[in-house]
């Protein structure tokens, strides 16, 4: 048992020092697709999207909240709070990125602006 034990730990060192096997990002196409992976759209929003403007750090965190600068959504304020918020948690919960050297050198205060979809009525299965 001790030497499993010993086995699971050594296990262990090593996994936590090897290199990480994801490669940085080097465009902003690249860092739009890793964002839109931690992107899901509230239920009960067919159709609606929101537009968000915001700014990297060279380390890939965010400079500040990011903001909504387009919005569509049905149901009022509330449910466009939900929207935005979503939309926001999912990019700041896919942050930080990790940048390749070139894009870092380039990013930053550079303000973009991403557009998060729900998809569109005739796209949700309707229920039987």
């Amino acid at each position: 048992m001790r030497r499993f034990a010993r086995f699971l730990a050594i296990s262990a060192l090593l996994i936590a020092a090897s290199p990480s096997t994801a490669q940085p990002i080097e465009s902003m196409d690249q860092a739009g697709d890793a964002i839109l992976a931690c992107w899901t759209p509230p239920p009960d929003s067919t159709g609606s999207y929101v537009t968000l403007s915001f700014s990297f750090k060279r380390d890939g965190t965010l400079i500040g909240p990011p903001q909504p600068t387009d919005i569509k959504v049905a149901g009022g304020s509330e449910a466009e709070g939900r929207f935005i918020d979503a939309a926001a948690d999912a990019l700041e919960n896919c942050t930080p990125l990790e940048f390749s050297a070139d894009l870092a050198a380039g990013i930053p205060g550079q303000v973009f602006t991403m557009r998060f979809t729900s998809p569109p009525s005739d796209a949700v299965p309707k229920a039987q």
